[in-house]
């Protein structure tokens, strides 16, 4: 489903690269952890797939596509195949629950009647029913995430993709985030996530991809945070 071949990503005015001849595949239904120290290359990883950046060099394919070659309408296609979760949430706070997921799927051109079935539908999903009329500022930051998560799911992407989903929030509330990261997993979605949580990675024993100052330095199928420092 995925593959890097030889990638090197160079932030202008930087020295160091932020990855450095990043070979690796990943296969559809696959859930990864992306761990390592800041800065070792984590978030840039994803910002490629999503194709928020080009690459410095060598070549990124999905479903057999060099995403570097995608014109507009093929680059529009590409991106609608894949969920975005951040860890500052990035809702829109003058709008409700429902809005904030409802507006992934007006940017697309969905129709009202297709709004309204499946928001509902994703909302129950993540544990969300009931909060429709709620705005950002009334919800906890476990629940914020989770409209993040159904903002992702609810057009049924094929990859998703978070960048530190538990960053603000507590163990547990982090765990039980994770489990629905699982379930999506289950469902048949190809999840990557890249964490600091040692504990949530350990417990989960998913495949882990360890990156330092831009290299793969571990690749375990069932993995654990292993020596990465783990901050309490």
């Amino acid at each position: 489903m995925i593959k890097f071949n030889n990638v090197t990503k160079i932030y202008p005015g930087s020295k160091q690269p932020a990855l450095s001849d990043l070979t690796l595949e990943i296969e559809q239904g696959e859930f990864v952890f992306l761990v390592g120290p800041s800065g070792a290359g984590k978030s840039t990883l994803i910002k490629l797939l999503f194709r928020e950046q080009l690459a410095t060099g060598g070549q990124i394919f999905f479903h057999g596509k060099d995403i570097a070659r995608l014109d507009k309408r093929q680059l529009l296609k590409h991106r609608r195949q894949i969920g975005m979760v951040f860890q500052d949430f990035r809702l829109l706070k003058q709008k409700t629950v429902f809005e904030n997921v409802a507006f992934a799927l007006e940017v697309l051109g969905r129709s009202t009647r297709e709004i309204n079935f499946k928001v509902p539908q994703v909302l129950a999903m993540v544990g969300l029913a009931g909060k429709e009329k709620s705005f950002p500022a009334e919800l906890s930051g476990g629940e914020q995430q989770r409209v993040g998560v159904a903002r992702a799911l609810v057009k049924d992407p094929i990859l998703l993709l978070a960048d530190e989903p538990t960053g603000n929030l507590d163990r547990e509330t982090s765990w039980q985030l994770m489990e629905l990261f699982a379930d999506i997993n289950r469902s048949g979605t190809t999840v990557i996530i890249a964490t600091h949580a040692w504990d949530v990675v350990d417990r989960m024993q998913k495949r882990v991809l360890s990156l330092e100052n831009g290299r793969l330095v571990r690749d375990e199928k069932r993995g654990s945070y292993a020596n990465e420092p783990k901050f309490f």
